[in-house]
């Protein structure tokens, strides 16, 4: 460790190369960006598809079929769903995107019935209404209920009325919700959208149930329940978890997700050089200076310290710019990947501000090791010698 005391001398050292100093900072910020965006990637697709012990949802879908304009099932399942033991609750929705291919910008509405909203196990327990009010939506067919991502990115406020897949609905509330699903959606009444759109079906057609179990250990067990009571029908059944169910519908963009890991490691390997590069360069003119401060009585292990200081400065400043800068554009763009109608939102969190201040004072660790390593082996009659 540097005492404080030294910290006037190793800034003055960063300053003395003005020029050096400041492309370093812009190259460490620049490959800290890419990395913490990266990383604020894999976070979201993480949250969106990882299985906690807290989960007690099923999505029914139809089986063998992925995109929501191809799930096609009655609507008078529900019933039969409801029956089933550890079943909490069952609601039919009706899922139509505007675009089903992965994209940034996807609005995707979602048909439910009123009383699977604001019921005693309805959707509107896990809500957090931050705008409008919930009966006015329940009091007007064309309303809709959208997530505040959705309501960030696109600008809507309560009253604006939007157009999309060949719908018109007017926004009467604008919700938050701990679950990713719900950031990037319209809830809008059953009945208007089956009859609004042909697509997917119309009247007593939907495009799955979702379901909540009484326990997350009978998630297993009621899934095939649901399957086998519908395996001899016309509209056969695959359930699965809903966090399982995300990452198969989504798995394009959880494999773009897992390469761009390689991106991030490559990131980290920039810093490194682009720090090492800097302070190689920043000992290779003080050989001399070096020798000066030894005969003045500092030693070669706090002349290694100091070295290794300076390139933690340079990576702590400089990883601090590029990361603040990522999460700035993370949570002021309200980006979204969104595939078959889910979402993966990305999230800015304070976490991942302190994961990329640690990495970076750990590169600038590692780059100066090196350096300091050689200043403080070298003999003084030899740095006086040095050209």
């Amino acid at each position: 460790m540097i005492a404080p005391r030294y910290l006037p001398f190793i800034v003055k050292q960063l300053v003395r190369h003005r020029v050096r100093t400041a492309l370093t900072l812009a190259g460490v910020a620049v490959a800290m960006f890419l990395f913490i965006a990266v990383q604020t990637l894999q976070d979201g697709v993480r949250r969106a598809t990882q299985a906690t012990a807290g989960d007690t949802t099923l999505v029914v879908y139809r089986e063998n079929r992925f995109c929501p304009a191809a799930s096609r099932l009655p609507q008078f399942y529900v019933d039969r769903i409801r029956k089933i033991p550890g079943v909490v609750s069952a609601a039919p929705i009706k899922i139509v995107v505007n675009n089903c291919r992965a994209s940034l910008d996807v609005i995707t509405f979602r048909g439910v019935m009123p009383e699977d909203v604001s019921g005693p196990t309805g959707l509107a327990h896990k809500w957090t209404l931050i705008a409008g009010s919930l009966e006015e939506w329940n009091h007007r067919s064309d309303a809709a209920l959208i997530g505040e991502t959705l309501a960030a990115r696109r600008g809507f406020r309560v009253g604006n009325s939007f157009d999309s897949s060949g719908l018109t609905v007017t926004v009467a509330g604008v919700i938050r919700s701990s679950e990713p699903q719900d950031q990037n959606v319209a809830y809008v009444h059953l009945n208007f959208l089956q009859q609004a759109t042909l697509k997917g079906g119309g009247l007593g057609t939907v495009t799955q149930f979702s379901v909540r179990v009484s326990d997350p250990s009978l998630l297993g067990k009621v899934a095939a329940a649901i399957d086998e009571q519908f395996r001899a029908e016309a509209d056969p059944t695959t359930t699965r978890p809903e966090k399982a169910f995300v990452a198969q519908a989504g798995a394009d963009i959880v494999e773009i997700v897992k390469f761009t890991r390689v991106l991030g490691w490559g990131c980290l390997a920039a810093v490194l050089a682009l720090v090492a590069n800097a302070i190689v360069l920043s000992v290779q003119d003080r050989i001399k200076e070096h020798a000066v401060l030894q005969t003045l009585g500092y030693r070669s292990g706090l002349i290694a310290r100091l070295i290794i200081s300076e390139g933690v400065l340079v990576g702590v400043i400089g990883g601090a710019v590029g990361t603040s800068l990522a999460l700035a554009v993370v949570h002021f763009g309200n980006f979204s990947l969104s595939q078959e109608g889910l979402s993966i939102t990305l999230h800015a969190s304070w976490h991942v501000l302190g994961w990329g201040l640690l990495i970076s004072a750990g590169v600038g660790v590692v780059a100066g090791l090196v350096p300091a390593w050689r200043a403080g082996r070298r003999e003084i009659a030899s740095c006086f010698r040095a050209v």
